[in-house]
């Protein structure tokens, strides 16, 4: 089985829990667009909940653009949820038609029973900082990179963190993909830091989950074979690969390693799998679950069913397709 609905795409997804419910938030748009590629700038965000992962209720749409004018009127894109204080918050990624959707900004939405969200009024509440970041007027890049914030708190420290797509302001612009670091007390107020990962490998690295395996911290994203930059290629000696990666390091901190192959290889029957996740089973271990499609090449708009994962010899993430 896999998770697809009829008349819509589905593809970026987060999960959080709550008891023995497991609720998924995606990226949906209509089926009736045609072009995959369209897909993008008329995103919203849908909701769904389970008991298993398999079996999908869907639920009433979690988010969708702003009125005409705002900040997010354009398309709606990644983020991810968290608790706290008897509450739910969700960051996420907004576009607007005034920028033709260059300019990407994170906004937050708080809900009281995970189903009905309300946009803080104060949004959008992060953004790229030009101190360490690139921004659209560098002209070195299509977009200005700022989108699929990765919630999570650290350690026993009272600040939520945020992991966030986004590109260096130096280095070649093949390799100026990193992940940004943020943090916060209260959800509205963001310090911006430095990047959490270096440069020089990617052009891009998206849809960012911080997990810990047997004390390392691994960062799974996701990047296009057109995204390698010509320093990774060289290094490697082969051929740019889409799929679900992942960084490692022994410290938060870093510094963090970026394996160099996908954490899948392409299956006949799912083919690529992309913007994965992997999924934390109460009896002990992962599963992996990801959209189908290289890209908007091959893009099918749906989600796997939960795939088996394991640690490889060498500590890095091992995907087992069935």
């Amino acid at each position: 089985m896999s998770f697809r609905l009829p008349d819509k795409w589905v593809w970026d997804f987060w999960l959080v829990s709550r008891g023995d419910a497991h609720h998924m938030f995606y990226l949906q748009a209509p089926r009736v667009l045609g072009d995959p590629a369209r897909r993008h700038h008329n995103a919203t965000i849908g909701h769904a909940v389970s008991a298993d992962h398999r079996h999908w209720t869907v639920l009433p749409d979690a988010v969708h653009p702003g009125p005409a004018g705002s900040w997010d009127d354009l398309a709606t894109w990644t983020g991810s949820t968290i608790g706290h204080e008897g509450r739910w918050l969700m960051l996420y990624t907004g576009v607007n038609r005034a920028e033709h959707g260059l300019v990407q900004r994170i906004g937050l939405a708080v809900s009281e029973d995970l189903v009905h969200w309300d946009k803080h009024p104060g949004n959008p509440v992060l953004e790229a900082d030009p101190r360490w970041y690139e921004v659209l007027d560098q002209g070195r890049w299509r977009d200005q990179s700022w989108r699929d914030p990765w919630l999570f708190r650290h350690g026993d420290d009272e600040m939520f963190h945020a992991l966030i797509t986004a590109r260096s302001r130096s280095g070649p612009p093949d390799g100026a993909g990193v992940l940004a670091h943020a943090r916060s007390t209260n959800f509205t107020q963001w310090e911006v830091l430095p990047p959490l990962t270096d440069s020089g490998e990617f052009a891009q690295v998206e849809v960012p989950q911080l997990v810990q395996l047997e004390g390392r911290n691994v960062i799974l994203f996701s990047c296009l074979a057109e995204d390698h930059s010509g320093l990774r290629l060289k290094r490697l000696g082969v051929p740019g690969r889409t799929g679900t990666f992942a960084f490692s390091a022994k410290q938060f901190s870093g510094p963090y390693s970026p394996g160099d192959a996908p954490l899948t290889t392409q299956d006949a029957r799912l083919g690529t799998l992309y913007a994965g996740k992997l999924i934390e089973e109460r009896t002990g271990g992962y599963r992996f679950m990801a959209f189908r499609g290289d890209g908007d090449r091959h893009f099918l708009g749906e989600l796997t069913d939960p795939l088996p994962a394991q640690q490889g010899a060498d500590g890095h993430i091992v995907v087992l397709a069935q």
